[in-house]
């Protein structure tokens, strides 16, 4: 039986362009989480904020930020998860690392760079999906602006089998759109029969731009099951694994849903 799965959300207001003081800042929240858990997940470009300036802040692979991820991972034995900008060769990502206990490492680039911010004129976008498989859960992590895309998030079931039983989107959703990523959340929880965390910001950024969280954990049905509106702080929630399966069984929906690729 596969055991249930206890993830920690941190939502916080990031210093801007200031990667130390954001590594200081987020460590202090892990080490305050006194329960155990098994995935710590971080908004998008956690380490910056959401900045159109890779060439001063983008880090190789090997450096600060990874160095950082891989520690908080083995020292909680936990699965630490987060956005940050990452230069290969003249290159730059948005990517999202998982940093696993055992010192491995995955990662997903965001496939949809928000044009809004011409963030295609800095960044390369992913080319392909990345699905986890951490203590027989099924992981898929997305990046912001993806959300509003539902081919790509899309779960797929075969011979019972399904994708991934949690979609993580880490964002830095700004205000005047939070509207939308109360409503497409839950969308995406129910079209794919998965539990979805959605892991934002709070406060003002360099540009301006002001972000009111709304991190929040969904069932597979679309019901919130936690969440925190415009403070800073830590949502930890327990997955129920047999709760999960039951629902699938229940309302295979999937099995109906059209043939799709991703490409």
């Amino acid at each position: 039986m596969i055991p249930d799965l206890t993830i920690a959300l941190l939502q916080a207001n990031p210093y801007w362009e200031d990667a130390e003081a954001n590594l200081a800042m987020f460590e202090e929240m892990v080490w305050s989480i006194d329960e155990s858990v098994d995935v710590i997940l971080l908004p998008e470009m956690f380490n910056t904020g959401f900045s159109m300036n890779p060439k001063q802040l983008a880090e190789v692979a090997g450096l600060k930020t990874q160095r950082w991820m891989l520690r908080m991972a083995a020292q909680k034995q936990t699965l630490v998860g987060g956005s940050y900008i990452v230069q290969v060769e003249e290159k730059y990502f948005n990517r999202f690392l998982f940093a696993f206990p055992d010192g491995t490492m995955q990662y997903y680039d965001k496939r949809h760079l928000f044009s809004l911010a011409k963030e295609e004129e800095f960044f390369t976008p992913g080319t392909e999906r990345l699905v986890v498989d951490y203590l027989g859960w099924k992981i898929c992590p997305l990046v912001c602006y993806d959300l509003r895309f539902p081919a790509w998030s899309r779960n797929t079931v075969h011979e019972g089998q399904y994708d991934y039983d949690l979609l993580i989107y880490a964002a830095n959703w700004p205000k005047p759109r939070i509207r939308a990523w109360d409503i497409l959340l839950p969308a995406r929880a129910i079209e794919n029969l998965s539990y979805v965390a959605g892991i934002n910001r709070v406060g003002l950024d360099g540009n301006d731009h002001q972000y009111v969280g709304h991190s929040v954990v969904l069932d597979y049905a679309g019901g919130v099951l936690s969440g925190l509106d415009e403070q800073e702080g830590v949502i930890v929630q327990k997955l129920e694994r047999k709760s999960l399966e039951e629902f699938r069984s229940k309302f295979a929906f999937l099995q109906d849903a059209d043939k799709i690729t991703f490409s």
